[in-house]
Order: C-alpha cells, then structure tokens, then sequence
C-alpha cells in the first residue's frame, strides 16, 4: 500500500525538479505552441510557449511506475496504453512544430493508430480471461456484450484520449482535471485489493494498477506546478493523449467502464460541445456555443482562465465523488486476473 505513495510522490519530485532544464530545452531548440488562427483573440500571447510538456509527465510517471511496479499485466497493459497514446500525440506534436502551424497528424490516422491500440489492448484483455460484460449499477445486473465489447474497447479509449485532448485548451485545465480523474480510478483500484483481502485471495494486480495510476498523478501534479496560469510549458497532444489512454485503460481493466460516463464527465461534455456545434452549424448554419469546446464558450462570456478551470475542477471532483460512491455500494467481488 505504502507504494502507492511513493510512487505518486517519486513522480512528482522528479517533475518538479526536471521541470526548469526542461522547459528551458524545449525554448533553446524553439518547441513552441502554435495557436490557432480560430481560438480567442486573447490567446495570441501564448503564441511560442513551450509545447510537449507532456514527455515530462510520461517520463515522470514512467521511471516511478517501473520502479515500484509488480509487473503485473493489467498494469502493464494500462503503462502500455498511456506510452502508445501518448507516441501518438508526440507524432501529432511533431508535426506542427515542423511545419510550424496549429494542425498535426490527420484525423484519419489518429483513428487507425487508436485502433491499432484497441486490438493491443483486446489481445491483453483476452489473455487475462476478462469477461465480455458490463456491469450496470443500481440495477445489479451485467450486460453481456461479446464480440461487440472490443468495439466498447474502442469508444472508451478513443472517447478518453479525444475527450482530454479537446479538454487541453487553457492553463491547468486538463492537468487539474486529469489529476482528479485518475484520483479516483486509482481509488476504486485500491479499494478491490483491500476488499480482496476479506475472502483471503488478494488481487494485487490490481494495487499493481494503482502504482501506475499514482504515479500518473504524481508526475501530472509536479506539470502542473510549471502550467498553472499564466503556463510556462504546454502539455501538447503527447501528454493529453497518455493522460486519456490512462483513464480509458483503467477504466477497462478495472471493469468499471459505465462509471467513466463520471468520472470523465468534463471531457464527455467538451466532446460533446464540439459534435453539437458542428451539427447545428452543418444543418441549421446557426451556432449552439459561442465557440467550441465549451471552456471557449465561458471565455467569450468573459470568464477568466482561472475561474474556468476551477469550476471545471470543482465539478470533475463531484462527478468523480458520485462515481466512487456508485463504485464503493455496488460493484460485485472481482475474481482475481493472471
């Protein structure tokens, strides 16, 4: 248990401590965010400020999962899924910062790659026996899907990467809500192995879980010292593309896919915000928000970054308390994995 701990605070140290040589690499070899030419005016300032501050997350978080992990392949398979999503978002960074403008790697291979990531992610879930089914709260009843369950695979990791990436719009705002998000998956995950212990037969793959989870916060708490507003370094698609891959991962191997509809309500709604816009725009040519995702909106009704990422913060926090609540008083026993 102590290894949680110490696995989040590994990673935040070495976060912290990194975090000035690194910021200051990224402006002498001139990684610097490209804004686009559509997002607010006000925005324009942040034109050049350091971008893929997200590799410090993953190395961060890296170096303290390996060194606290049981290896477990759960774990293994979730670190996997974040460095894999992540790859992508560095390939999209990559590009934008070559051919110095705000658009990267094309929808359409964004796509391909993720599916890429879900049969990756299938052969792991079938190797460790996971049951094709979802589990319904309230009701007490799961749901068994078959062969349809690798395409809920896909939905949940491209939703949780896509969701986080359009969430990475403001300073802190991904971050922060990222951090929460991952708090309480980690705690359903420790919350298994002290249950499992009741019966005798603990499941510590599943604590194994939450090293890599732990140390995903950790490592984004010490990025978020460095990006709390104004930021001195972006985390770019590299870091929201691991950060979701995480969630959408855990949420998978933890079974507790419906609770992400909570614990991922922040990034469903920024979805969410961008598809209404360009529907009503397409077929009624007239505009739901002012601007899409909807932290744009709150900024074009003059809100404040500051108060836009609190309040995002603060409601991520009571989705997240009501999905643990949900978890805590109705999901079954979870027989141990290989």
């Amino acid at each position: 248990m102590a290894r949680v701990l110490v696995a989040a605070l590994v990673a935040m140290i070495i976060s912290i401590l990194a975090g000035p040589r690194f910021i200051d690499f990224l402006r002498r070899h001139e990684f610097g965010q490209q804004i686009r030419e559509e997002g607010p005016e006000h925005h324009s300032v942040k034109q050049g400020t350091p971008t893929m501050g997200g590799l410090l997350i993953v190395l961060a978080a890296s170096i303290a999962f390996l060194a606290t992990s049981d290896y477990t392949l759960p774990a293994l398979s979730i670190f996997g899924t974040a460095l894999a999503c992540g790859g992508i978002g560095f390939l999209d960074d990559w590009i934008k910062l070559r051919h110095q403008r705000s658009l990267g790697l094309s929808g359409r291979w964004k796509m391909l790659l993720l599916v890429g990531i879900t049969v990756a992610v299938g052969f792991a879930a079938h190797h460790q026996q996971l049951p094709h089914t979802v589990f319904v709260p309230i009701v007490n009843t799961s749901l068994s899907l078959g062969p349809a369950w690798y395409v809920l695979v896909f939905f949940v990791i491209a939703g949780a990467v896509n969701g986080v990436n359009l969430t990475d719009g403001l300073d802190g705002l991904a971050a922060g809500t990222s951090i929460i998000a991952l708090f309480a998956l980690t705690a359903m995950a420790v919350t298994i192995y002290i249950r499992s212990g009741v019966s005798g037969h603990r499941i510590e793959n599943r604590l194994d879980a939450a090293y890599i989870g732990a140390a995903l916060i950790g490592a984004a708490i010490g990025f978020l010292w460095f990006n709390a507003f104004p930021a001195e370094v972006f985390m770019g698609d590299t870091g929201a593309m691991a950060l979701g891959g995480a969630i959408g991962a855990m949420a998978i191997f933890l079974k507790v896919v419906l609770l992400l509809v909570l614990v991922g309500g922040i990034f469903a709604l920024e979805a969410l915000s961008v598809m209404l816009q360009v529907i009503s725009f397409k077929y009624w040519g007239r505009r739901v928000f002012l601007m899409a995702p909807i932290h744009h909106h709150f900024e074009m009704k003059a809100w404040s970054e500051t108060k836009i990422m609190v309040r995002f913060w603060i409601v991520t926090g009571i989705l997240c308390a009501a999905a643990f609540a949900l978890f805590y008083k109705y999901y079954p026993q979870i027989r141990p994995q290989r």
